[in-house]
């Protein structure tokens, strides 16, 4: 008897970069569940079909990314009964997936700082949807201009940070050139209502001693560092030309009275 049997609770949506889990609860027994997914204008799909799982996978049934969608779970018997009696279910919370699912990590593909610029090259997270060719979009592929990033700095052992916005990948931020930074990026889109703000990137600092190096490139240290020997060298070498000249001189003008 379908009347008798229990309905789901705690309806939650998880959703990082558009993969979508819809969870609740409890453990059926006796008893399945199937997770239909009723769109504004789209057909409603059906997933995980007399499950006895807690959670189910509903991406592929939200492609449509700007629908706001609502989770009917039933709960359902082993076979299908007389279609006369629809099965207890639970209602979701409404929910859109391009202003709802969370921004997940960026991922930094480069960094550098030469002299007083730091650079910072980011990579978009992928999504689980795909071209037609078979290659995953990414977060840009579908927020277009309404993703931005931004990506905190500070000195490194020091707690002053700052920050700047870009809607590209790249940030070129002026820095100095005697202290190494740390970093991370957080990707955002501003026209939200809520959950404006995504994961934050791993922390990145740069390394080494800033100096000369940093700031004209390795070729002009190379120049002076030859520069600087050439100088010692010839402060060494010419007082002893000089020396042996002198006393070659010396030896020559007194020749002549030895000769006498």
């Amino acid at each position: 008897d379908y009347a008798a049997l229990p309905t789901a609770v705690n309806i939650t949506w998880s959703s990082i970069n558009f993969k979508t889990i819809l969870q609740w609860q409890p453990k059926p027994s006796g008893y399945f569940y199937t997770v239909e997914i009723h769109g504004q204008t789209s057909d409603i799909k059906k997933k995980c079909i007399r499950t006895t799982e807690t959670e189910c996978d509903v991406t592929d049934a939200l492609k449509d990314v700007k629908e706001t969608y609502v989770a009917h779970i039933l709960s359902v018997m082993q076979t299908e009964m007389d279609n006369f009696e629809e099965p207890p279910y639970a209602l979701s919370e409404k929910f859109t997936p391009y202003s709802q699912t969370v921004i997940g990590k960026p991922e930094i593909k480069n960094y550098t700082q030469k002299g007083s610029e730091l650079n910072v090259v980011i990579k978009d997270p992928l999504t689980p949807y795909t071209f037609p060719n078979g290659s995953f979009q990414s977060i840009r592929d579908i927020f277009q201009h309404d993703l931005e990033y931004k990506l905190y700095y500070w000195k490194d052992q020091s707690s002053g940070k700052k920050d700047t916005t870009t809607k590209s990948h790249t940030f070129e931020v002026n820095v100095e050139s005697t202290k190494n930074y740390c970093f991370y990026v957080q990707g955002f889109v501003p026209s939200r209502r809520e959950n404006r703000n995504g994961q934050t990137s791993v922390v990145h600092c740069t390394t080494g001693e800033r100096g000369i190096l940093d700031e004209y490139g390795a070729e002009v240290f190379i120049i002076i560092a030859v520069i600087a020997i050439a100088v010692i060298t010839l402060a060494i070498v010419l007082p002893v030309i000089l020396c042996k000249r002198k006393k070659a001189r010396a030896v020559r003008e007194k020749e002549p009275l030895n000769g006498v």
